[in-house]
């Protein structure tokens, strides 16, 4: 019952946000009316946004096997698109991230908590990068001394987020802290401390192939690069004014940050807002109307929609296996258990 008036906040968040938008871009979107799309930017733009899936999965694979768990490349491109596919048919109950978990948990006996770690520790080191990709924006331009004061102060808690998580990864790779008293207390809380205990030891065990996380997080850099650019040139290929390509290494990863924050579905809403929003403000010099930002995040979630389309095949193809898994998962409680390991993630990662 509580999952579910969840999950109805989130529509009515998401719903509400969109309507407000639309209602702010009425004004503007008359004038764009009668100018055609560029199709070959768009065209070109989707297949950069296919790219940054496919890296993505190419990079939790590299993270499976360096645990040396038994896991095919084939099968992360299973997982991963049909993963990508829940993120829009769940309605939040049990998102991408999870659905990965629950289904790499039962291929793995014996070694579940260190697969499960595997996807939550993925996107930390996503998300990571996008604080990185993002303030290295802010410096590269010097944004930090735009005119704008909600930009300045923007810019200025990206720096400290940065800051922040760069300590906190630091942190959680020294011996002391998966090893020490912090950490047994952790173990010992009821309910979640044994797989608590399976996370310290697959952080551990990730402490001693260093490389393979500097080249997740180089990975994940051009995860973020190849979105950005894609929805530059989506912002191009649209009619109208749009915010330059340096802008939107700014402008996307703090709409993608907002996007994470799980009070919507899927960040549906929020990041069209925050596009929306730093249209306007970086895009000022060159004209760019309100309601700008909120056609291009339309038009980002449409392309992110065909590109689900491969994992609806994979789902075609595995449908009776997907169907009877998710049915035992809710049964005997794996379900639960997935989404308790999903707000532990959540905590470390902050």
């Amino acid at each position: 019952m509580q999952r579910w008036l969840a999950n109805s906040l989130k529509v009515a968040i998401s719903a509400a946000i969109l309507i407000y938008l639309g209602w702010q871009a009425r004004k503007s979107l008359p004038d764009l009316q009668g100018q055609p799309p560029d199709w070959w930017l768009l065209s070109l733009s989707a297949l950069l946004c296919l790219a940054m899936v496919v890296v993505t999965i190419i990079r939790w694979h590299l993270l499976v096997r360096a645990l040396e768990l038994p896991f095919r490349l084939r099968d992360a491109f299973r997982l991963g698109f049909l993963g990508y596919l829940f993120n829009f048919v769940s309605l939040g109950s049990v998102g991408g991230d999870l659905f990965r978990a629950i289904f790499i948990a039962r291929e793995q006996p014996g070694r579940r908590a260190e697969a499960v770690a595997t996807v939550f520790i993925d996107r930390v080191i996503g998300l990571y990068a996008l604080f990185v990709v993002a303030s290295i924006a802010v410096l590269a331009v010097g944004l930090l001394r735009h005119p704008h004061e909600g930009v300045r102060l923007l810019c200025h808690l990206t720096l400290l987020g940065t800051a922040i998580s760069t300590l906190a990864g630091f942190v959680m790779l020294t011996p002391g802290f998966t090893n020490g008293r912090l950490s047994q207390w952790l173990g010992d809380l009821p309910r979640v401390g044994r797989i608590i205990r399976r996370l310290l030891g697959a952080v551990r065990k990730y402490r001693a192939r260093l490389p393979v996380l500097i080249v997740a997080g180089l990975m994940s850099v051009a995860v973020h690069s190849l979105s950005t650019v894609g929805i530059y040139l989506a912002a191009v290929g649209l009619p109208g004014e749009a915010p330059d390509l340096v802008s939107h290494f700014l402008i996307v990863p703090l709409g993608m940050l907002a996007a994470a924050v799980p009070i919507s579905v899927s960040g549906l809403g929020v990041f069209e807002g925050v596009l929306d929003v730093l249209y306007v403000q970086l895009g000022a010099s060159t004209g760019v109307m309100t309601g700008t930002g909120f056609v291009v995040g339309l038009c980002y979630r449409a392309i992110t929609i065909g590109i689900a389309i491969i994992g609806f095949g994979y789902y075609l193809a595995n449908r009776a296996v997907v169907r009877q898994v998710m049915r035992q998962a809710s049964e005997t409680g794996e379900l639960d258990a997935a989404l308790r390991v999903a707000e532990v993630a959540r905590l470390r990662a902050s």
